[in-house]
């Protein structure tokens, strides 16, 4: 599967928190903020990709995210995870 490909589909998941409203309001404002570093064609991937996995990991540590956000966050991390890994 492209790069491409896989950065919209981790972006579908983001997606998904920012619609959640059982999410608190900053969490899905910085599922906001990691899909639009991930789409910003500017700077290179492996660097979107490192500063949202950053980002993702101080939302998964809100003692306020509800298990199930938690979760899809973690899920996230570890599709970008593999796509630094078969980018770099």
């Amino acid at each position: 599967m492209s790069t491409t490909k896989e950065i919209r589909q981790v972006c579908d998941m983001l997606d998904q928190i920012t619609g959640d409203t059982s999410i608190p309001r900053n969490i899905r404002n910085a599922a906001d903020q990691c899909e639009k570093m991930l789409l910003k064609s500017n700077d290179e991937i492996d660097v979107r990709i490192a500063s949202s996995i950053f980002k993702l990991e101080d939302m998964a540590d809100d003692p306020n995210i509800p298990l199930h956000g938690r979760t899809m966050i973690w899920n996230i991390i570890s599709r970008l995870e593999s796509l630094k890994q078969n980018n770099g």
